[in-house]
């Protein structure tokens, strides 16, 4: 039930009587305008928040959005009950607890493609500026010396680019850096379509034994935690260079400082760190700082105007979404649904719940004993975690409401009019299964 215009906050049973975003970590402002237009008073803080002073702050809070640095852990779920979607205004997700929020009927959503493009440039930026050894002939002008000197500067044509991660990003640097002249290869752990002539490799210790340049994009999954350490720069050839703009936690940053100073390591681009400050001014310490043909950069592979206004827009209308009427398409942890209202429907009831067998004939029961007609419906399922979206035709008794509520298999309903506007949400019995 899309809304095309603004509709006034309505009191939602049991909650306070304006419904709250609150936008952590400076997302763009395009995203408030989707939560603006239904209803939804949208508060910013500018830097990360944590512990406490996170838990505090999303006390009245139904929407909470986030970047990479502010940790939604299960503590901060369970003590912020009003607490209903998470929007990751970036691609990863393992700054949250996925399990506690689907256990709790929380969805998150995320942006998987938005900034795929302006991390792919920044890498292909990267390496052209580490084969050439722009930073070192860039500090020493600005010292004032004049090092002119083809010494170990190189073109990308011709090179062997490897790269680790074969997802949206990797499959997208590959065909570029083809059509600049590069040979690609790839490793992935799982099957992946190989786009134009790039190569698969059996093994990464077969990937490392032939690129001249190493670039990560692997996601957030805790297999990849210490991916990357010394054994791995150790079979890497002699004068490669290395890009990881994928994850901190990926790579030994103790390691990759000693093969750089050994020379092993030609030059590398770091946009990722273990530990990352929490807002801009904070101090940054790294292992990594003051040595030769090193870049580093503060975690901006998708910090462009284009990237973040995407994002924004993708997010902000998901959440949007979700609260208007229900709809899940790009949801991370429940079952991607969206149902078309018919044109009899007055009311949209949306049900999570535990993925239990019976569940959806006992919704039906209720409301055919409560004399109410459904007009559509939509179920799905995914693990331990169920989800409907019922419409009716004709005013919902409180006692259904009611009903439904306290079926021991119960985690979150809601009761949504056809404007879009919530009129009572309710958690149930299984809440923190």
């Amino acid at each position: 039930m899309p809304c095309e215009t603004a509709i006034p906050p309505r009191r939602l049973l049991g909650d306070d009587d304006v419904m709250k975003a609150l936008l952590l970590e400076n997302p763009h402002p395009d995203a408030d305008a989707y939560l603006q237009d239904i209803g939804v008073q949208v508060e910013r803080y500018p830097g990360a928040l944590q512990g406490e002073e996170l838990i505090e702050a999303l006390q009245d809070v139904t929407i909470v959005g986030i970047r990479s640095k502010t940790q939604i852990s299960a503590e901060v779920l369970r003590r912020c009950p009003k607490l209903r979607c998470i929007g990751a205004f970036c691609i990863g997700t393992n700054q949250i607890d996925l399990d506690a929020a689907t256990r709790r009927g929380v969805v998150v959503l995320n942006a998987p493609f938005s900034n795929t493009r302006s991390v792919v440039e920044l890498a292909i930026a990267e390496i052209i500026a580490l084969l050439r050894r722009m930073t070192e002939r860039d500090k020493a002008l600005h010292a004032g010396r004049w090092e002119k000197s083809a010494s170990g500067s190189h073109e990308v044509r011709g090179k062997t680019l490897g790269i680790v991660g074969y997802g949206n990003i990797g499959a997208q640097l590959s065909v570029l850096a083809e059509a600049m002249g590069m040979r690609v290869i790839f490793y992935d752990r799982t099957e992946k379509l190989a786009l134009g002539n790039a190569t698969r490799m059996r093994t990464l210790n077969d990937l490392l034994a032939e690129a001249d340049i190493v670039s990560l994009h692997v996601d957030g999954n805790r297999h990849n935690r210490s991916l990357f350490g010394a054994p791995q720069f150790a079979r890497m050839k002699h004068g490669a260079i290395f890009l990881n703009l994928s994850r901190g936690f990926v790579v030994d940053t103790c390691a990759l400082r000693h093969y750089i100073i050994e020379g092993r390591i030609a030059g590398a681009a770091v946009d990722v760190f273990p530990d990352e400050p929490n807002a801009n001014g904070d101090t940054f310490t790294s292992e990594l700082r003051g040595l030769p043909n090193v870049i580093l950069t503060p975690h901006i592979g998708g910090s462009t105007q284009e990237a973040q206004r995407s994002i924004a827009q993708f997010v902000g209308n998901g959440l949007a979404r979700y609260i208007a009427d229900g709809a899940t398409p790009m949801a991370v942890n429940l079952p991607r649904l969206a149902l078309e209202p018919s044109e009899n429907t007055r009311y949209r009831l949306t049900y999570i719940h535990r993925n239990t067998p019976g569940v959806l004939a006992l919704v039906n029961q209720a409301v055919a004993e409560s004399g109410v007609n459904i007009s559509g419906q939509i179920l799905g399922t995914s693990g331990e975690i169920g989800y409907v979206i019922t419409d009716v035709g004709s005013q919902v008794p409180d006692t259904l409401f009611e009903g439904l509520r306290h079926l021991p298999d119960t985690i979150r309903l809601r009761l949504i009019d056809r404007r879009g506007v919530t009129l009572a949400a309710q958690s149930g019995p299984a809440t923190a299964m």
